[in-house]
């Protein structure tokens, strides 16, 4: 049992592997201190992957450092730095790589090595960065929902989105995410003042839809449908306050998706009580397709029947 270890790498990003090592160090150490570098030109934030990291192992100390003033094959000087950062020797260090044993040895330490032939794990950080949906297993959860393929389903009132939504699911095996609008609907529709909406009421949907997306995310195998999202949020904000609002449009542009599918309005309108009436669903239904088109967004529209629908809809995923 070691008093002090420590965990040097670029977790970029963190994976199971990743864990199998500090999990490894973690049992054999009374305390743990895992140092995260990276470079501000990393397509994935440095201080993303170190509260991924911490998330993940919540028992362990997690340090960030800017990897701007040494060649990684400079085990000398990382060891040094190691020491600078820390203020002491650690008791052992644990590494999967062939570094470990020059860097331990400048340090003064002990070198832990661990599944260096990737037998127990078979993963890598370059591998997760080439594919990272194909690797998904291999992710903690949080991690997982960075990753994931994220398509939105939208559409004018009663035309079939939570339909497509669901088929959609089932079919990929994934979550999908409900419409965080409607349920806020439902709950102020018999106050005195349900129809007085306000800005603030659509940023709280907004990033409330995020929110719960990115819970669901964490669940899913790599591909999350969702049913609406604060893009479409932003564009009721247009329907029901007769402007655009800056503040909604901000919420919405915090994330992508590989594509938009809207439904079409040629099926029969159905009054679920909460709904604005068929009068002004052809013009919802154009304006999602002009904000879109505006914005750049990848999407198409689906009709016919559910089963047509469907189709359609796995076709163009599939190509994805």
């Amino acid at each position: 049992m070691f008093s002090k270890g420590l965990i040097i790498g670029k977790f970029y990003p963190p994976h199971r592997g990743h864990k199998y090592l500090i999990d490894r160090a973690r049992s054999e150490c009374k305390s743990l201190t895992v140092i995260l570098c990276y470079k501000q030109t990393d397509t994935i934030p440095g201080m993303l992957r170190a509260e991924w990291l911490q998330r993940t192992h919540p028992d362990v100390r997690v340090l960030v450092i800017e990897d701007n003033k040494l060649a990684d094959d400079d085990s000398e000087g990382w060891a040094k730095f190691t020491i600078e950062i820390l203020g002491y020797v650690p008791d052992a260090v644990f590494t999967s790589e062939a570094y470990g044993d020059p860097y331990a040895s400048f340090m003064g330490t002990v070198h832990v090595l661990v599944d260096k032939a990737r037998t127990h794990v078979p993963i890598s950080a370059t591998m997760v960065r080439s594919d990272p949906m194909k690797y998904a297993d291999f992710l903690e959860p949080c991690v997982r929902a960075y990753f994931a393929r994220r398509i939105c389903i939208l559409g004018a009132e009663s035309t079939g989105t939570t339909t497509l939504s669901v088929a959609l699911a089932k079919h990929y095996h994934t979550v999908w995410v409900p419409e965080d609008g409607r349920m806020y609907s439902m709950g102020k529709v018999h106050g005195d003042s349900h129809t007085a909406w306000r800005t603030d009421e659509f940023v709280h949907i907004a990033e409330a839809q995020n929110e719960l997306e990115d819970r669901l995310a964490e669940a899913s195998n790599g591909l999350v449908i969702c049913d609406t999202n604060a893009f479409a949020t932003a564009v009721w904000h247009e329907r029901y306050m007769g402007t655009r609002s800056k503040e909604v449009e901000t919420v919405a542009s915090s994330r992508e998706y590989g594509l938009y599918i809207v439904t079409g309005d040629e099926i029969p309108f159905e009054d679920d009580g909460l709904r604005d009436g068929e009068h002004v669903r052809h013009s919802m239904h154009t304006r999602f397709i002009e904000r879109l088109t505006e914005e750049k967004k990848k999407f198409i529209v689906v009709t016919g029947s559910r089963e047509e629908r469907l189709k359609k809809a796995v076709e163009a995923i599939d190509a994805l």
